[in-house]
C-alpha cells in the first residue's frame, strides 16, 4: 500500500517560517511570513515527522517496533503473527491470517488517505514471486538495467564470478582506472549482493581497493559483471513450512594473502 501526500500528514514541533509563495501573497500584509504547522515536502524534518506519527500510530494500535530494525512493526494474535515494514510512503504487509491483513487494511485507510498496491510483485528492487509453495525473490531487473548503465549489456559470458586462481593487491605497477567509475561499480553490486550471495565474496573483494583502483582490479568487476549476465535470474527461494537452521563459518585469517596476514 501507498501513503498519499505522505509529508503533509505531520505536525512539526519546531518554529519554521516561510516567504508567502508568488500569487498569494496577503495584500493587507506582504512582508509577513507564514508559520508552519504542519510538514511540507523538501523540509529536512517531514521524513522523521513522518516516521514519528506512523510509528506512534501503530504502536497505540498494539505493534511492537522492531528492536534491530525500527521499520519493522509486529503484532501478535495468539498464534498468528502481522508483520509491516515500511518505507517512507510504502508498506508491505503479511500475516499468516488474512482476516488480520484486511483488518490491518481498514484501520490504515481509517487514519490515512491509502492506495492499495495489491499483491506484492516489486519493492526497493526486488522482485517478489509468491507461489503456494514458497516465495522466489531475486533482482533480474536490476542486473539487466545495472549491465545497460555500465555499457556491459553485450559482454562475453561467464560461469563463475572470480577465478580461483586470481591475486588482487595494490600492485603500484599497474595503470590506475577512473576511480569514480569503479567505486560506482562497486555500490551497484554491493546493493544487488542482498539478493545473491554467491557474489558476496567477489565484490567485496574488489570493493578493498576503491581507493585506488588500477587495470586488474576493473578487469576483476568487471567478470563478475559478466558472470551476471550469464545468469540474470538467479535468487533466494523460501520455500513454505520449512525448518529453519542458522549455520555459521569463520575461517578467521587462515589462507589470505601475506599483506593481509596478522602474523
Amino acid at each position: 500500500m501507498d501513503v498519499k501526500s505522505v509529508f503533509l500528514n505531520d505536525f512539526i514541533n519546531e518554529e519554521v517560517y516561510v516567504e508567502q509563495p508568488p500569487g498569494f501573497e496577503d495584500s493587507k500584509f506582504p512582508n509577513h511570513v507564514f508559520k508552519l504547522t504542519k510538514a511540507l515536502y523538501g523540509l529536512k524534518q517531514a521524513s522523521r515527522a513522518w516516521y514519528e506519527r506512523l510509528s506512534n500510530f501503530l504502536i497505540e494500535k498494539g505493534f511492537e517496533k522492531g528492536k534491530v530494525d525500527t521499520t519493522l512493526f509486529i503484532k501478535r494474535y495468539n498464534n498468528d503473527i502481522l508483520v509491516v515494514q515500511i518505507y517512507v510512503d510504502d508498506i508491505i504487509f503479511g500475516s499468516t491470517n488474512e482476516c488480520y491483513c484486511k483488518e490491518f487494511s481498514k484501520l490504515m485507510q481509517g487514519e490515512f488517505e491509502m492506495s492499495m498496491m495489491g499483491e506484492l510483485l516489486f519493492f526497493l528492487g526486488l522482485q517478489i514471486k509468491q507461489r503456494k509453495d514458497g516465495t522466489f525473490i531475486n533482482q533480474a531487473k536490476y542486473v539487466n538495467d545495472m549491465l545497460k548503465k555500465f555499457g556491459l549489456e553485450n559482454v562475453k559470458l561467464q560461469a563463475t564470478p572470480m577465478s580461483s586462481s586470481i591475486k588482487l593487491d595494490k600492485y603500484e605497477g599497474c595503470k590506475c582506472v577512473d576511480s569514480k567509475l569503479y567505486r560506482s561499480m562497486i555500490g551497484y553490486l554491493l546493493y544487488l549482493t542482498a539478493s545473491r550471495p554467491d557474489i558476496m565474496f567477489s565484490v567485496c573483494l574488489c570493493a578493498r581497493f576503491q581507493a585506488s583502483p588500477r587495470e586488474s582490479h576493473l578487469v576483476a568487476i568487471k567478470r563478475i559483471f559478466r558472470y551476471l549476465r550469464d545468469t540474470p535470474n538467479l535468487g533466494l527461494w523460501y520455500p513454505k513450512d520449512s525448518s529453519f537452521s542458522l549455520h555459521a563459518y569463520s575461517d578467521a585469517d587462515y589462507g589470505v594473502p601475506p599483506e593481509h596476514a596478522n602474523c
